[in-house]
């Protein structure tokens, strides 16, 4: 029992205490569509003006499938993904087009009917939650911030953030490498790299559940660079709780180069891996956060008890 004891005094929150004492208890079942569904969040987020990266369509029906390729002769560039898809899966992104086929972000080509037939599957459900019936998002590529671009060669970085009780507890920059082939999630070969809340600062490493120092497809140095624009991602991350009613949430967001900040995705189940990244528990935060959650109305509050609290 020694290990538990010492994984409690760091304040590791393990998936049971997530589960049960954070997840079960302040994000109501009710509210988890507004979340599952990417279309119903970005129209959330429109709705309060909070940046998110353009759709330029959604397909619904497989009779949008059978021209698609044409319709999407006005874009170079965009990316697939499934409305109600989770950890990445189903994401293509197109870098260009040849004369009978898109070219993917990783440099392979998908035929103008192999991505019919992807559509058709992500409408079925493949790539949703639970296997339910979907819905396709065509949507702006982000181009990440020039910040980037010394520390990971492909794909785009993402930053995640824990809220809880509208306060910004942890984050987390993640970023792709060639293994997760441009993807920034951690299971499938992202890097992800603790970022202090108070100064936006990156901090240690973790690279197939390993700490690392650099990066392993650019050697380049992932920690000391300090995130543009932090604050305001802070503030965008922190306003999805009244906006969603959810007490829990991640909240995921991309840096891109013309745009800015733009948030991607909300999760009301986000994963504890952070904790690795950061080398800090998330218990302590959370209980620390719920002592003083009748001091926490607004959102200045709440920005501000973050920078005070949480290195």
């Amino acid at each position: 029992m020694l290990w538990f004891k010492h994984y409690e005094s760091l304040g590791i929150l393990g998936m049971n205490s997530r589960n049960s004492d954070f997840i079960s208890k302040y994000n109501p079942r009710s509210k988890y569509p507004l979340v599952d569904d990417k279309i119903l969040t970005r129209d959330l987020a429109e709705a309060a003006g909070i940046p998110t990266p353009p759709i330029y369509e959604i397909i619904e029906f497989q009779s949008q499938t059978v021209d698609f390729a044409q319709r999407m002769q006005a874009y170079e560039e965009f990316v697939v993904k499934p409305a109600k898809g989770s950890g990445g899966g189903g994401i293509v992104v197109i870098a260009g087009r040849n004369k009978n086929s898109f070219r993917r972000a990783s440099g392979r080509t998908l035929s103008f009917d192999d991505m019919r037939y992807h559509l058709s599957n992500t409408l079925s459900g493949l790539y949703s939650l639970g296997g339910q019936t979907d819905r396709a998002i065509v949507q702006y590529r982000v181009h990440p911030d020039m910040f980037f671009s010394s520390i990971s060669p492909v794909g785009v970085p993402d930053i995640r953030v824990i809220v809880f009780m509208g306060v910004p507890i942890m984050g987390m920059l993640r970023l792709p490498t060639h293994e997760s082939d441009g993807k920034a999630n951690l299971h499938a070969g992202g890097i992800g790299v603790g970022v202090s809340i108070r100064t936006g600062e990156t901090t240690h490493g973790v690279y197939r559940g390993a700490p690392i120092v650099d990066h392993p497809d650019t050697s380049a140095v992932i920690g000391g660079r300090v995130i543009p624009g932090w604050d305001k991602m802070l503030e965008m991350a922190s306003r999805f709780y009244e906006i969603t009613g959810l007490g829990y949430l991640g909240v995921d967001i991309v840096l891109d180069r013309d745009k800015g900040p733009m948030m991607l995705e909300v999760n009301a189940r986000p994963g504890i891996a952070i904790q690795v990244a950061n080398q800090k528990g998330l218990k302590h935060r959370l209980r620390l956060v719920e002592e003083h959650a009748a001091q926490l109305t607004t959102l200045e509050s709440r920005m501000t008890f973050a920078r005070e609290h949480f290195v």
